[in-house]
C-alpha cells in the first residue's frame, strides 16, 4: 500500500514547518521593552507621568537621526505597499560591504530580539543546552524553556566579564553558548580574545550567539570577521541602541548562510519600509557613531564621577548605555523610592538582589536621577515591597507572559 497523501515528504516538510512555526508563535519573545513594561505593570502604575525621568529600559534618548527622519518621512507615502523600492536588498548590500561580509550572511528582522529568540529555539532541545552569564540578558533562558532546553547559568568573573572557560565546559552537550558583549545589565566588556577562545574551544556542535546590541558605544573590538572566517557563531546587532531606533524596530542577525537558513521557519513577517529607509540613512552617516559615542560616554563619565565622589558602588567598568549600583539593601525598595521621586529606573536579577540597573539618559535625566538617588540612600532602609507587588519568574505563555523580577 502506497503512503496517503498526507504523508508524503513534501506534506510532512509542510507539517514540520508549520508546527515550527507554531512553537514559535506559541513562545513569548522578550524586548527590553516588554521586561520594562512588565516591571511597571506589576506595580500597577500605568502611564507614567510626562515629566517623569524614564532611564529604566536602556533606550537612546536622542532617538533617530536627522538623516533616519529624513528618510522616513520620504519612504512614508510608499507605506501603502510593501517594499517596491529595493530598500532592504540595498541595506543588506550595503550592511554587508561596511563589514566585509556578503549579503547571504545577513538576515534582517524588526529589531534583535527575534533572532535571538529564534536561534534559541532552532539549537537547543531538551539534550541540548543553553549556557548564559548570570547576570544578563533575559530573553533566551525565556526561550530556551519552551522548547524544553536545560539552562546553565554561569556567573561573571572578578572582572564582572564573561567567564569564558567555565561557560565552555558547562556543559559537553551545550546547543548555544549566549555571549552578550558588552553585558547587559552591567554595562561590562568581555575581551576579544576571551570570545575568540570561547570559539575555538566550544563543545562540537554548539554555536555561539555573540550579542553586539551595545557593541558601538564601547571601544571593544566586533567579531563579526569569524563571521566572514565561516565559523560557528550567530552575531547580533539592533538599531535599538547607538541609533536611536527602539520604536522603529530594525536588527540584523549575521552568519554563514546555513545558520541563518535555520532561521527562517519561524514565522518572520515583513519589515516596514520606515524601518529600513531608517536604517539605511543611519549606516550610511559616518558622523552619527562617533558623535553618539561621545555625547553618551561624558554623560556616562559625569554619572560615573559623581557616584564614585559620593561613595556609592559602581559594579565594574560600565562601557554601555547602563550600569549597575550595589545599594547594599533591597533594590525592590530601591526603585520604589526613586519612583516616589519620579524617576524609573530598571528591573533586578535574582542574582543580585541589592544591585540597580540604571540606564544613561540625557544630562538633565542624570541630574534628576543623582538628585533623587542621594536622597533615598541617605534615608533609612526600608522593608522590602511584598512579593505581590513584583514582576514573577519568567517563563508564562504568549499573552499570559510573566518576567523575571
Amino acid at each position: 500500500m502506497t503512503d496517503s497523501a498526507s504523508d508524503t515528504p513534501s506534506a510532512l516538510g509542510r507539517r514540520a514547518f508549520l508546527m515550527t512555526g507554531a512553537v514559535a508563535a506559541a513562545a513569548p519573545i522578550l524586548t527590553e521593552a516588554t521586561l520594562a513594561h512588565a516591571k511597571l505593570a506589576s506595580q500597577r502604575l500605568g502611564v507614567l507621568p510626562p515629566d517623569a525621568v524614564i532611564i529604566n529600559a536602556n533606550e537612546n534618548p536622542l532617538g533617530p537621526s536627522k538623516a533616519a527622519c529624513d528618510a522616513i518621512a520620504q519612504i512614508a507615502p510608499l507605506g501603502g505597499r510593501y517594499d517596491r523600492t529595493g530598500i532592504q536588498a540595498t541595506f543588506i548590500k550595503t550592511y554587508a560591504e561596511q563589514h566585509g561580509l556578503k549579503p547571504e550572511n545577513i538576515a534582517v528582522y524588526a529589531g534583535s530580539s527575534e533572532p535571538l529568540h529564534y536561534t534559541v529555539l532552532a539549537f537547543t532541545s531538551p539534550g541540548r543546552s543553553l549556557v548564559t552569564a548570570d547576570p544578563s540578558y533575559e530573553s533566551p533562558v525565556v526561550a530556551a524553556k519552551v522548547v524544553n532546553a536545560p539552562v546553565h547559568k554561569v556567573a561573571l568573573n572578578s572582572a564582572i566579564a564573561h567567564d569564558v572557560k567555565a561557560m565552555v565546559a558547562a556543559d559537553p552537550s551545550a546547543g548555544v553558548i549566549y555571549i552578550c558583549n558588552p553585558n547587559n545589565p552591567t554595562g561590562t566588556i568581555t575581551p576579544r580574545a576571551d570570545i575568540l577562545w570561547a570559539l575555538e574551544n566550544k563543545p562540537a556542535g554548539s554555536l555561539l550567539l555573540v550579542d553586539e546590541a551595545y557593541i558601538h558605544l564601547s571601544d571593544e573590538q566586533s567579531v563579526v570577521d569569524q563571521v566572514a572566517a565561516g565559523k560557528d557563531l550567530i552575531i547580533l546587532r539592533t538599531f535599538s541602541k547607538i541609533y536611536g531606533m527602539a520604536g522603529i524596530r530594525c536588527g540584523v542577525a549575521m552568519g554563514r548562510p546555513d545558520l541563518l537558513a535555520k532561521l527562517e521557519p519561524y514565522l518572520q513577517n515583513q519589515m516596514p519600509v520606515t524601518a529600513l529607509a531608517a536604517a539605511h540613512a543611519s549606516i550610511t552617516d559616518p558622523d552619527l557613531i562617533p558623535a553618539r559615542k561621545k555625547w553618551l560616554a561624558d554623560t556616562r563619565n559625569e554619572t560615573f564621577a559623581w557616584l564614585k565622589a559620593n561613595g556609592y558602588k559602581l559594579v565594574g567598568e560600565p562601557k554601555s548605555n547602563c550600569f549597575m549600583i550595589q545599594t547594599g539593601r533591597d533594590a525592590h525598595s530601591v526603585i520604589a523610592a526613586l519612583q516616589a521621586q519620579n524617576v524609573y529606573i530598571g528591573r533586578i536579577w535574582p542574582v543580585w538582589p541589592n544591585a540597580v540597573r540604571v540606564s544613561i539618559g540625557t544630562p538633565d535625566d542624570m541630574a534628576k536621577f543623582r538628585t533623587a538617588f542621594k536622597k533615598v540612600m541617605d534615608a533609612p532602609a526600608t522593608a522590602a515591597n511584598p512579593p505581590e507587588t513584583r514582576v514573577a519568574k519568567a517563563v508564562g505563555t504568549a499573552g499570559r507572559g510573566t518576567f523575571l523580577s
